[in-house]
Parts: C-alpha cells; sequence; structure tokens
C-alpha cells in the first residue's frame, strides 16, 4: 500500500510510518519542518515570514490587505511538489488545518489532495472544530479551554485554538468531512467529543516506536528527581503555572532530599533525552489521556503527571495507575509527589507498569496494523 501522512507535530505519523514500514508499506510524510521539534519530513514545507521583522511586515500586510504570506508561500512549495501527491491508496490528515494556512490556501491545497486520492481520512489529534465547539460547549469537560474560560489565558496567546470557533474555519471542517472516509481519534481527549458523530470511525492509540526508546530502571537510594519541561507558547495550556507552584513546596518541604529540573523551550532532540536521570515526570493538567511526551516518558519507565482519568483507566481496563493523573490543584498535586517521594517503590512499580503499557497498548506495528485493518474497511 501507499500511504501520505500529511502534517506532523508530535512523531506521530513518524512513528506511524516506521510501523507501516514494518509491515512492507511505502510511506511518505509531507508537514512543516519544525525548527523546535525537527522530526523527520520526507517532503518538508518550511514555514517563512514567522519571525523578526518579516513577522511584523508580514503582520501588517495582512491586517492592510487581508493578504497572508506565509499562507500563500506554503502553497507555492506545495504546488511546486504537486506530483508526487497524486494517486495514493490512502491520505491521512493529521488534522483540519494540516498546513497552517488561512482558509483560501488551506482549502485550495486539499481540494487538489482529494481530487487526485480517492482514500482520504482525517485524525482528531489536536484542536478541530468540533473539539473546540464541544470543550465550549462542555465547559466542565477537562481541557485546555478550561484555563482560557477562567481568564488565565488571552486571546491572542489563544488564537491557534479560537481560529476553529471562526465562520472560515467552520467552512474548511465541513468541506473535508464532505470529502473523508473518515475520522479517527488517537485519544480519548478526541474521542469524547466525536461520540455518535456519522463519520467518527474508532479510537487508535497514538503508536510509539518503543525499540527506539530505552526503559530506564533507576535507583531510588538516593535524591528524587522530578523533571519539569516547559515550552513557553504552552505554559497555561499545560499547566505549568500549577506545577511551578507544586514544585515550589515540594522544594521547601523536601529540601535535598529531592532534585528539580526545569528546561525551557529546548528542542525535542534535547528535550526527549534531559530527563533520563529523573523519577518523575511533570506533563500537563488538562487533558483526560496522555499525548505524545508522556507516552515517550512512559516508555522510559517515569512517573508521569498527566491525563489518567477514570475514562481513561476503564478504556484499557486498568486496576493500577501507569501514570498520575494530573489536575490544575496545587495541593493535589503536591501531595501525589509527597507520597511517591515517601513511598519511593512505588516509583519503581508506576514505572515498570508504564512501560509495559505503552509495549501493550502503543506499539507501533501493533497500531499500524489497527491503520490498515481501519483504512481496507472504509
Amino acid at each position: 500500500m501507499k500511504v501520505l501522512l500529511v502534517g506532523e507535530f508530535s512523531r506521530l505519523h513518524n512513528s506511524l510510518k516506521e510501523g507501516l514500514q514494518e509491515l512492507g508499506h511505502d510511506v511518505y510524510i509531507v508537514g512543516h519542518q519544525d525548527g523546535f521539534k525537527n522530526y523527520p519530513i520526507d517532503f518538508p514545507i518550511v514555514k517563512k515570514w514567522d519571525d523578526g521583522i518579516l513577522k511584523k511586515i508580514k503582520i501588517a500586510f495582512h491586517s492592510l490587505f487581508g493578504f497572508d504570506i506565509s499562507s500563500y508561500m506554503t502553497y507555492c512549495q506545495f504546488k511546486k511538489n504537486k506530483i508526487h501527491f497524486t494517486n495514493f491508496d490512502v491520505v491521512q490528515l493529521i488534522n483540519e488545518n494540516s498546513f497552517y494556512c488561512h482558509y483560501y490556501y488551506e482549502k485550495k491545497i486539499l481540494e487538489f489532495l482529494f481530487k487526485n486520492n480517492a482514500n482520504v481520512f482525517l485524525l482528531s489529534s489536536g484542536y478541530d472544530f468540533l473539539n473546540v465547539k464541544y470543550c465550549f460547549d462542555t465547559p466542565d469537560f477537562k481541557s485546555v479551554i478550561q484555563p482560557y474560560l477562567q481568564g488565565r489565558i488571552n486571546s491572542k496567546s489563544f488564537e491557534n485554538v479560537l481560529k476553529f470557533k471562526s465562520k472560515s474555519f467552520e467552512k474548511l471542517h465541513q468541506l473535508i468531512y464532505s470529502n473523508i472516509k473518515g475520522v479517527i481519534a488517537t485519544d480519548l481527549d478526541y474521542h469524547i467529543p466525536l461520540h455518535n458523530n456519522p463519520k467518527y470511525l474508532e479510537l487508535i492509540p497514538n503508536p510509539i516506536n518503543s525499540a527506539k526508546i530505552n526503559f530506564q530502571p533507576i535507583s531510588t537510594s538516593g535524591k528524587i528527581v522530578i523533571f519539569h519541561g516547559i515550552n513557553e507558547a504552552n505554559y497555561y495550556k499545560k499547566g505549568n503555572d500549577y506545577f511551578e507552584k507544586a514544585l515550589d513546596c515540594i522544594a521547601q518541604k523536601y529540601g535535598d532530599k529531592v532534585e528539580i529540573i526545569t528546561t525551557r523551550n529546548v528542542p525535542y532532540s534535547v528535550y526527549i533525552n534531559s530527563y533520563n536521570k529523573a523519577h518523575i515526570l511533570l506533563d500537563q493538567a488538562y487533558s483526560y489521556d496522555q499525548g505524545y511526551n508522556a507516552l515517550e516518558a512512559m516508555a522510559k519507565g517515569k512517573v508521569v503527571f498527566t491525563g489518567a482519568e477514570k475514562k481513561f483507566h476503564k478504556q484499557y481496563a486498568l486496576q493500577k495507575r501507569v501514570a498520575v493523573n494530573a489536575i490544575a490543584d496545587v495541593d493535589y498535586l503536591v501531595t501525589e509527589l509527597s507520597y511517591l517521594i515517601e513511598n519511593p517503590t512505588e516509583i519503581i512499580a508506576i514505572g515498570k507498569r508504564a512501560r509495559d503499557f505503552i509495549e501493550r497498548e502503543h506499539d507501533y506495528v501493533k497500531i499500524a496494523s489497527k491503520y490498515l485493518e481501519i483504512w481496507n474497511k472504509y
């Protein structure tokens, strides 16, 4: 089977590609070459006019004339290589805005893909029209919408979410849904809002190539090491403010019994190795399930504070914790961290169960087989 995977922002499509290749399929990725995470891309699109004086000129030009230079340049790069994006057995979009373009150019790119490929599928693996609508319509749903509604994130910092509430992105959503075979969710945060949607096919967990991630059993005889990796652009969306306050309390409470490592805005290649000696990793506070960073840390045997709600335990029939459910509550986080620091054998046990869980439920070849089953079925 010849497969085109469109977009990459978490290593999801790279791991899926590796799984499909193990099964003998021909797979390519087209998408933006993210300078921060820098995942491998077969047909890279460079996002231009996106920093410095050129970005200021772009914003001014858009304000005056309504023309987005970055979108136009993305379209030109796609068009230049369009001969490579036809006649695939399957095309899969990672998102409803896979190319990060404004409506006009995103529409032009998608229409080309729909016209020249018979079987197009969509992932719900991030913000999209229906997910954002559900989160706003259901404010008690645990999501990044909550800190925005509480006034802790301003609208400018939340533009990449709010754009999906606009009329143009509603039109883009309708265009996509009228041309795809169906939608696949990658975890419970996207599965729940799609429940009973006629285009929804199935939840397929994120693929993790654990062969590339070494399990790292760590002694708890010395200091307990806690790692907190911050991407400033997502500071409030991940609940980093709560994590930092909790870590301040832990540092005062336990002193030299703990070591706290904090990084800010490091590239993915640095990030994934910067927590190797950690026992505990703080990931995010506004989810039901785990995202990619959490899953990779779990594969290394870390105790990860992330989404691990009761719905998650039910979904995978778990009797014991494989991660610590994180919520936006400093006292709760301090209590959970304190328990682990005072009961280091539980750190070892959760870390071992976390690795076993990844191998059992997220193995990249097993997950690739599930995608093939769904693609062939529809």
